[in-house]
């Protein structure tokens, strides 16, 4: 079993950055597809962002490509989510994930085996 908690939201500027931080319990953190979904307040949960075992494959929904990236240290059990150019829309709680999956599956929520409790990101002026 894995547990995540993430760390790293908070009230940003449009235009502003953050980055968003998950750590993973136990010794096999490495063997798990990694990724971030947010919620909106009255929408469901969306895909952001995924990354394979070793970082080598990264997924992103398409209206946060260019903008924000997904990355890990499997040394530090951590996985990362840089925004850039944050937008009103981005506004949200996001959530971490971690999945056992195989790699075609890794922008639905049913993939996903361990999720975080979610931290706020709210993009307001």
């Amino acid at each position: 079993q894995v547990q995540l908690v993430e760390s790293g939201g908070g009230l940003v500027q449009p235009g502003g950055s953050l980055r968003l931080s998950c750590v993973g319990s136990g010794r096999t953190f490495s063997t798990y597809i990694m990724g971030w979904f947010r919620q909106a307040p009255g929408k469901e949960r969306e895909f952001v962002a995924a990354i394979g075992w070793s970082g080598g494959a990264t997924s992103y929904l398409d209206s946060v490509k260019g903008r924000f990236t997904i990355s890990r240290d499997n040394g530090k059990n951590t996985v990362y989510l840089q925004m850039y150019s944050l937008k009103s829309e981005d506004t949200a709680v996001y959530y971490c994930a971690a999945s056992k999956g195989s790699w075609a599956s890794n922008t639905f929520s049913y993939s996903y085996d361990y999720w975080g409790q979610g931290t706020q990101v709210t993009v307001s002026s």
